[in-house]
């Protein structure tokens, strides 16, 4: 009586796991929004210091729109939404986008 050994070779497989797309928060000018109010909410949600906040503050008053940070899709949305809430709870008309990292 033989004896019958069957050999199985498994072929291996890698994964390679790309880093997540990053999305960036842009917030941009209006006439209508205060800048103390772009300052703490860049403050308050993207906690930025007081200075960096003044910064993006003026590069949004000077060029249109200013990165207020980036993140993964699901936190930039979430960041982007809670920036909208307390804009429109003071009455503010902030536009705020979120747009792909390139």
């Amino acid at each position: 009586m033989g004896t019958e050994i069957e050999v199985v070779q498994e072929e291996k497989v890698t994964t390679k796991l790309l880093p997540p797309t990053l999305w960036k928060v842009v917030f941009h000018n209006d006439d209508y929004t205060p800048m103390d109010l772009v300052i703490d909410i860049l403050k308050k949600i993207f906690k930025h210091t007081e200075t960096s906040a003044k910064e993006i503050t003026m590069e949004i008053h000077n060029t249109g729109a200013g990165i207020a940070g980036v993140y993964t899709y699901e936190i930039a949305e979430q960041k982007g939404i809670d920036a909208t809430f307390i804009a429109r709870e003071n009455g503010a008309p902030l536009k705020i986008t979120v747009e792909e990292e390139i």
